[in-house]
């Protein structure tokens, strides 16, 4: 995943240079490892259904334990196995779409895009999504590009997330149609190519979309959302093809008290899974991404590299997107 610095237009190629970014403002909650974590943190909690940060960082830690979730490696098949058969305990339908692509830094990959079902017969539903490939080099420094990135945050955060967002909506059923599609072969990609080189799983996905008939009215995308200090600016391709969605979230977010993580303020286009959403899919997507413009690394100093780990995983964090999520989902109509 790559930042481009430029204006978004629509008959424009989405360019992509490296890099990432991170939180430059100081987010004013504590920074904790602890294993209890504020679950009645919330300002205001319109939806009533509480989002567990233990669960999901349990999740990301079970993710952990299978070492690289590289396509065409062990680590990853025992993954994406262990994925499906959780989804299966909560969602109506769990599917897998399998495929062979090509990767022009590792080859022929054989890949997995994971889908879950939600109340399938709602025609009203909006769909959510995250990757759950690691990357296959610590590139981000030429001393640790032999090492891989383990993923905790880039991949781990939002697949946590949305693994415990399932676990609420068999608990307790919405008002509208749900679902949840795990992206593989996300972040293989050609340090300075195309983007095209990256996103492979949601390039087939979107141009084969399983869906059917029932389209979703939008998607929300959650790439590295998990990390101490994370911020979320509005990104420019969200707001130029979903520019609704993105006020109703940060206007969420901000409303239940999660002002400080959400910030209210426009930030470059990302080369990201919710690109080829938008332009191939056609279902109006945004990308909630770690971002912070006064960072020279973008994503955090974590991104690309062996230290992606569990010890940057911060449990309010996930408590901010998570609860946000929730109260979206749970007061959409």
């Amino acid at each position: 995943m790559k930042i481009r610095l430029g204006i978004v237009l629509l008959s424009a190629v989405w360019m992509a240079s490296c890099g990432k970014k991170d939180p430059g403002i100081k987010n004013p909650l504590p920074d904790t490892n602890k294993v209890i974590v504020d679950t009645n943190g919330v300002t205001n909690n319109p939806s009533g259904n509480s989002f567990n940060a233990d669960s999901a960082y349990n999740f990301i830690n079970k993710q952990m334990s299978f070492g690289d979730r590289v396509p065409n490696t062990p680590g990853h098949k025992s993954c994406g196995d262990y994925l499906i058969a959780a989804l299966k305990q909560y969602a109506d339908k769990v599917s897998a779409q399998t495929a062979t692509v090509n990767s022009p830094t590792l080859g022929s990959l054989k890949i997995r895009n994971i889908i879950a079902r939600f109340d399938e017969q709602n025609v009203n539903r909006i769909v959510l999504f995250a990757h759950w490939d690691t990357r296959y080099t610590a590139d981000r420094t030429e001393a640790t590009k032999a090492q891989h990135v383990p993923g905790a945050d880039d991949g781990g955060s939002g697949v946590g997330v949305l693994l415990e967002i399932a676990r609420q909506l068999k608990l307790e059923k919405p008002k509208i149609g749900v679902d949840i599609v795990l992206f593989d072969a996300e972040d293989q990609g050609l340090s300075q190519g195309a983007p095209e080189s990256w996103c492979l799983g949601s390039q087939y996905w979107s141009k084969n979309n399983p869906l059917g008939g029932s389209k979703p009215k939008y998607g929300i995308l959650l790439d590295m959302v998990g990390a101490s200090g994370a911020t979320f600016y509005k990104e420019a391709g969200s707001r130029q093809y979903a520019s609704s969605v993105v006020d109703k979230v940060w206007n969420t977010a901000i409303s239940s008290g999660y002002g400080s993580y959400f910030i209210t303020a426009d930030g470059p286009a990302v080369t990201d899974d919710h690109v080829f959403v938008n332009t191939l899919a056609r279902i109006p997507t945004i990308d909630i991404i770690n971002y912070d413009q006064n960072r020279p690394g973008n994503f955090g100093n974590h991104w690309h590299t062996p230290n992606d780990n569990m010890n940057i995983i911060d449990k309010l964090v996930l408590k901010a997107v998570g609860q946000t999520l929730m109260n979206v989902i749970y007061t959409e109509q």
